[in-house]
């Protein structure tokens, strides 16, 4: 029965009231304090923060430096739905079609409303919530099975580099990356090389059809019988959490370091963040996501000759390990440089363990009314300090991330490919300098 069901909501916390329930007032003076405000929401949010951050470093700078129709179109293509894949597809397929479609075919009717509800809910949250056990499998092999479903995303990021070659083959009639690139002046095809583009393309995304209908119709099966077996309910926690598993794997041979558990936890984790009670993207999950993708570029890439594999190994690993981590690891070194020197204390401060947590936007008006008690000053002023605080923190890694990660490393690629090109035209060879 719902009655039976008092889960915690651990989504991002809200906070709306001072400590004697009087409403915060959310206004800010000043169109520069707003910009930087909608700039530090945008940031945390992890599909609307990556999207940008994508977009900026990869589309922005191979649209500046395309090297000629083709080439602009085909990563326009690519960048801009791929960036869908990576952003939005895991909360799209999890909460709307999934959650909120498909999956409560397979739940009993009077159970279906409070499974739904608290779907979103940690695995944490549910283990230690004063349901029942029954109850408890449910919610645990019904996220797990929602989770299986999402095979469909990296299924179609594999796929989606060879739906690039079949349209660039379709629209451009070309498949030679040297044509694609511009860097062979005859401009001539081979046909057989045009057939293999398009067998091979149209064989994976069959393919990646075949996975995703294996996915759903493995999770739906989970949702609606797993919660009866024990090893099913043991297998969906591994599915859910296998950063967290591997954690306490570590903890039983001696291996303790709570930087190393929180890494695990955060970038092996597969289930869905609880965002306000909907599902949203985890960073587990985009992780997968990418280092999938990257396969798909290489052997998409293969198909239309070295000069393009090798581009993707000198540029796409660089560019998965930034889409995961953003602009997390310039972030890390940024905040220990900040916390030696002592800057911002009400925002950059250690815990226990040494690690740096910085305050959410949410957090800060709870910060901003005391600091306005403590110093005798208004609300608004301190949250309007705050704002401009927590946007150094976050704006400064964030710029010097795009610079690198965007301008210099396209250019460079595209300065590498060259050589490569003209150095085997030199020596009249189709290897690798």
């Amino acid at each position: 029965m719902i009655s039976s069901i008092n889960l915690i909501n651990d989504g991002k916390t809200s906070y709306t009231t001072d400590k004697k329930g009087v409403p915060f007032k959310s206004a800010l003076s000043g169109g520069g304090v707003k910009f930087l405000d909608t700039f530090i929401k945008s940031q945390e949010n992890l599909s609307s923060t990556r999207f940008i951050q994508d977009t900026t470093t990869n589309w922005v700078p191979k649209a500046l430096l395309s090297r000629s129709k083709a080439d602009f179109w085909e990563f326009t293509f690519l960048e801009f739905l791929e960036s869908g894949l990576f952003y939005y597809a895991a909360p799209f397929f999890g909460e709307y079609l999934y959650r909120k479609g498909l999956f409560k075919s397979v739940l009993p009717k009077n159970l279906k409303e409070d499974v739904l509800k608290n779907i979103p809910q940690s695995l944490e949250t549910i283990k230690k919530s004063n349901a029942d056990k029954a109850m408890k499998n449910r919610l645990v092999t019904a996220k797990s099975g929602i989770v299986l479903a999402c095979l469909a995303i990296p299924a179609l990021e594999y796929a989606l580099s060879f739906a690039k070659n079949l349209f660039t083959l379709k629209v451009f009639k070309v498949s030679d990356f040297n044509n694609i690139a511009n860097l062979n002046k005859d401009k001539k095809e081979d046909i057989n090389q045009q057939k293999h583009v398009e067998s091979h393309a149209k064989k994976e995304l069959v393919k990646a059809g075949v996975i995703s209908a294996a996915g759903i119709g493995a999770g739906l099966v989970l949702a609606a019988k797993g919660h009866k077996s024990d090893k099913a309910v043991k297998l969906s926690e591994y599915i859910l959490e296998p950063g967290e598993k591997l954690a306490e794997t570590l903890r039983k041979t001696g291996v303790k370091s709570p930087k190393l558990e929180k890494f695990l936890k955060d970038y092996m984790k597969l289930d869905f963040e609880n965002s306000g009670g909907k599902l949203s993207l985890s960073k587990g999950q985009l992780a997968v996501i990418c280092t999938i993708g990257l396969f798909g570029y290489s052997n998409a890439a293969k198909d239309r000759g070295k000069l393009d594999f090798y581009e993707v190994w000198t540029r796409v690993p660089l560019v998965v390990l930034y889409t995961i981590f953003g602009s997390s690891i310039f972030d890390a070194g940024f905040k220990s440089i900040l916390a030696k020197k002592g800057k911002y204390p009400e925002l950059i401060k250690k815990d226990k363990n040494g690690v740096i947590n910085v305050p959410s936007r949410t957090e800060l008006q709870e910060i901003a009314s005391k600091l306005g008690q403590k110093n005798n000053t208004s609300y608004e002023k301190e949250l309007s300090a705050l704002i401009k605080q927590k946007a150094v923190i976050t704006g400064v890694p964030y710029a010097f991330s795009l610079a690198v990660m965007g301008f210099s490393l396209s250019a460079i690629t595209r300065i590498w490919t060259k050589y490569r090109y003209n150095h085997q035209q030199k020596n009249g060879s189709d290897k690798q300098s």
